[in-house]
Formats: C-alpha cells, structure tokens, sequence
C-alpha cells in the first residue's frame, strides 16, 4: 500500500469514527456543540475587543454578559407570549377543524362542485377524516412538547451548560486552534487550511446572513399576522420566521397555517386569511430578491435543494442534534466535494489519452 493510500485509509476511518461518536453520544452532545457554535460566531468579536488593548478574558466575560442578558430579554419578553398563544392554541384546535369542516361542506356542496359532477358525500367524509386526525395529531404533539421532561431537560442543559462551554471555548480559541494546526499533517497542512479557512468563511456567511434574515421575516411575519386580527398571529408568523432558516420550509408552513387560521376564525369573511396570504407571498419576494442578495450574496454556495436535504438527512440520523450541525456540514461537505472534483478534472481517470499527451 502506498502513502497516499494510507492517507485516504486513514482519514476515511476518523472520518468514520467521528460520525460513530456523534451517533453514540448524541443525546448529550446537544448543549456542547451549541456552545462550540456560540463560541465560533464570537471568536471575532471577542478578537476585535481584544484589539483595542483589552484583556482575553475580559473581553469574553463582557461578550458573553451582553448575550446571556439579550438572551434572557428575549425569553422573558417574547417566549412566555409564544406559550401561552400556543397553549391557547391546543385546546382551540378542535373548534377549528370544525370551522373548516363546515367550510369544506358548503364548498362541496356549491354550485361549481355540482356543475363539475364532485361527489361531495364522498369526498367531505374523506376530509373531514383527514382533518380529524391531522387535528388530533397536532393536539398530541403539541401537548407533548410543552409536557416532555426530555425537552425540559434539554432546554435546562442548553441554558446552564452551553454558555460554560462558550466561555471556557472562547478564552482558549486561539490556543485551541493554533494545537490543531500543529497536528495536520505537515505535506498538506495548508491545503487542509485552505480547505477550512472557505468552509468557515461559508458557514460563517450563511448563519449570519440567514440568521439575520429569519429574524426579520419572523417580526414581519408575526407583526403583520397579529394587525390583521389572526389569533395566535404571532406565534404563526415567528415559528415560520425561524423555520425560513430552512428555505421556503418556513414560509410553506407559515401560509398554510394562517390561512387555515384565517379561514376558521372568519369565514364567511375571506379577508384576514387573504391579508396573511399576500402577508407571506410579500414576505417570500423580498426574501429572495431583496434579503437574500444583500445578506447572503453569490459566494455562500450552498443550493436551497441541499439545504433542505441536510436538514432532513442530519436531523434523521442524529435528532435535535443533527438539525444543529446540518448547516456546518452541508458547507464542509459541499467545500470538499468541489475540491475532489477539481482534482478529478486535472486527474488521469478525466484526461486519460490527453493527459499523457500533454505530459
């Protein structure tokens, strides 16, 4: 076996390794890779406090003060709204479906759904089954979520443990780093540098920028719900805010659930579920052409249909977990796999014949 085949061996079993140690430990890694990624997104601005003459530590200690107090803001201001509309939400579900229900049944029932020979009986068992257990479905997972010890558990271990990590992270960055480029293996350590240095830029790039603009989204979205008079609005458009870090999941979700609120809360009045509709068809176009261009720009390289499919991959095999890591992974991976192909197009097995010619 040659060297470089005991370089891919090697690297191909850490790499294997690694992926066996999140798996096994993923229930627990959740508050500690939450405070490595703290941890990195403040690196530079603890670095540019640091300066302007001031002391490491200092500078963590306030970076870390400022946040634990911004973040406590945010639980005590916004999150106890978001319980209580959600709770009220739970036990108004089945007094929706109803709503709906009767909507369904006189839209089978018109004039239109006759000309077009729709057989209503049917067709309004069929959705009304559909919506039962959809209602009861929601109902059970909504409960549970608000119920679980384990998601009590986990929201503690995130709230006690991730800023310790951060903090014990973010005095030591520099030092931690400058360990593991001392171990990169000296033939290719800066083509291992490179690597991360575009993977970080990327990832870096996209949380700032989509992060920034699912919080916008989510005060538009939630603002514009809650004037146009939808109950529980708010909770609506922030839950889809955040989940527009998923590409168009959030807004997917986001319109089917106002309307559908819309629609229960006022029908025969068509007007609220029309304002959340344009609400959120408003919200999707400045997303893409306004928000996207300018926060995001051209160079994050990382296609929505891969997002998504990060999400769904990762977050199957690793839970919570793999919902974290998803993003950092899709832009290593995608840094990687265009590396691999440069080198396959400048590579025997692409040039073949025209490759020895020009040798």
């Amino acid at each position: 076996m040659t060297t470089r085949q005991r370089q891919i061996v090697f690297w191909l079993l850490a790499f294997v390794g690694f992926l066996l140690f999140l798996h096994v430990f993923r229930r627990i890694l959740l508050p500690f890779v939450a405070g490595m990624a703290l941890a990195y997104l403040l690196d530079p601005v603890a670095s540019w406090i640091e300066r302007r003459g001031v002391g490491r530590l200092t500078a963590t200690i306030i970076i870390l003060f400022l946040f634990v107090v911004l973040f406590v803001l945010a639980l005590v201001i916004v999150v106890p709204i978001l319980i209580n509309q959600l709770t009220a939400l739970i036990s108004q579900v089945p007094a929706y479906v109803d709503s709906l229900q009767s909507l369904f049944d006189q839209l089978l029932d018109s004039k239109i759904a006759k000309y077009f020979g729709i057989d209503s009986m049917s067709i309004g068992t069929s959705l009304r089954g559909m919506l039962g257990q959809g209602a009861t479905l929601v109902t059970k997972l909504l409960g549970s979520v608000l119920s679980s010890g384990l998601a009590l558990l986990d929201i503690l271990s995130l709230l006690l443990i991730t800023p310790v990590v951060a903090f014990y992270l973010l005095i030591d960055w520099s030092k931690l780093t400058a360990y593991i480029d001392a171990l990169l293996p000296r033939d290719n350590a800066q083509q291992i540098r490179d690597l991360c240095s575009e993977m970080g830029a990327r990832i870096a790039a996209f949380v700032r920028g989509q992060g920034l603009i699912c919080l916008i989204l989510a005060i538009l979205y939630g603002a514009g719900l809650a004037l146009a008079g939808i109950s529980f609005g708010f909770l609506v458009g922030v839950s889809a805010g955040i989940l527009s870090f998923i590409p168009y999941v959030g807004t997917a979700v986001g319109l089917l659930g106002s309307v559908g609120l819309g629609l229960a809360q006022f029908w025969p009045d068509w007007t609220p579920a029309m304002i959340a509709f344009v609400i959120f068809i408003l919200g999707q176009i400045v997303s893409d052409y306004f928000l996207t261009p300018k926060l995001l720009g051209e160079n994050v390289g990382l296609h929505p249909v891969w997002v998504i499919f990060s999400f769904f991959a990762f977050g199957s095999i690793f839970g919570f977990l793999g919902l974290i890591i998803a993003i950092p992974a899709a832009a290593a991976i995608g840094v990687l796999v265009r590396y691999f192909i440069d080198l396959y197009l400048d590579s025997q097995f692409y040039l073949g014949r025209a490759r020895k010619a020009k040798e």
